[in-house]
């Protein structure tokens, strides 16, 4: 980051209803214990919210905030906290403070799925950037002119953006390498049994062997090619011909492996991508359904229906259980 270190550097969080306390925590942490290793204040924080009052994270802790949004003054760097259902809140202030903090030349950041207010704000185009790998398809159909990889990280001159849950921690120790060198960031992460600093362009998901529980390579490669085509699917015998195997070859290899046919395997990871598109976004059901390859809307609710047990339309306005909202407040970043 920019600026003079002979003073403490300050930070503002800026938390949003229903924050992901990991990714804020692993953002938080890394600078308390910075000063901690420096035995003096490398950084100084603060904590804002709409009204100055306290705001829960995802797990429904509340945590007490210093200001208001419209107080963040005099800050070197402001990182948006969000999580849960960020598209339903009304950012209308927040953006307008992150647009006066940039033509201050504040340094901006975000974890999690904070990537979409800055997007919001208009502070992300002509950066690339990174959210949260089950949010990145929503951003993208919200926002199809940004950059938005699948990094863990990135850091683009004067924007900080990471995927969230403990990414966030990475992000930072990058800040404080490079910020204060590597003796103290490889101090902080070892305080924090983080092996090593994770480099900006890796990728956020669990290695496909390791989700799926399979080594076969051939059915891996099959299984990553059907990830990166769900838009536009291909048949059984492109897929197989992408690893010079029979269809029959195929078949055999997914119903050992994963017991279900190649076919069943694909829908599920089509209605699963739309599952989330129907979550986050307000993009029309056609709109999702070509999206995620089928041809049409009455073929995409058949399928969906049969698949879940419930309509698209259904879906749509179906709050979270409190299972999948304790599973995304732990794997949301």
């Amino acid at each position: 980051m920019d600026g003079a270190l002979s003073r403490p550097i300050r930070i503002g969080f800026l938390l949003v209803p229903q924050y992901s306390m990991i990714a804020f925590a692993a953002a938080l942490e890394p600078l308390r214990i910075a000063n901690r290793m420096a035995d003096r204040p490398l950084y100084e924080w603060t904590l804002y919210s709409r009204d100055g009052g306290a705001v829960a994270a995802s797990n429904g802790v509340e945590t007490a905030c210093s200001a208001a949004f419209a107080g963040a003054r005099g800050l070197d760097m402001a990182i948006v906290c969000a999580g849960l259902d960020v598209q339903s809140h009304d950012h209308g202030e927040l953006t307008s403070v992150l647009r006066r903090m940039n033509a201050l030349g504040t340094a901006l950041g975000a974890v999690c799925t904070g990537t979409y207010v800055l997007a919001l704000a208009g502070l992300l185009g002509g950066h690339r950037t990174t959210i949260h790998w089950e949010n990145r398809p929503s951003l993208m159909s919200r926002f199809p002119d940004l950059d938005i990889t699948s990094d863990l990280f990135v850091i683009d001159r004067r924007r900080y953006t990471c995927a969230g849950g403990t990414a966030a921690a990475d992000m930072m120790l990058s800040l404080i390498l490079q910020d204060h060198g590597a003796d103290i960031a490889f101090a902080v992460a070892e305080q924090m049994i983080h092996h090593r600093i994770r480099e900006p362009g890796e990728g956020q998901r669990v290695d496909l062997r390791t989700r799926l529980g399979i080594a076969n390579s051939k059915l891996v490669n099959v299984v990553a090619l059907m990830e990166r085509t769900i838009e536009k699917p291909l048949t059984s015998a492109e897929l197989a011909a992408s690893v010079n195997i029979s269809p029959r070859q195929l078949e055999r290899l997914f119903l050992k492996h994963l017991g279900r046919s190649p076919t069943r395997h694909y829908l599920s990871i089509r209605l699963e991508q739309a599952r989330f598109l129907l979550r986050q976004t307000s993009m029309p059901v056609l709109s999702i359904a070509l999206a995620c390859g089928f041809v049409s809307a009455s073929h995409f609710s058949q399928s969906y229906a049969e698949w879940y047990g419930r309509s698209p339309s259904v879906e749509r306005g179906k709050p979270p259980s409190a299972r999948s909202r304790a599973l995304a407040a732990t794997f949301e970043g």
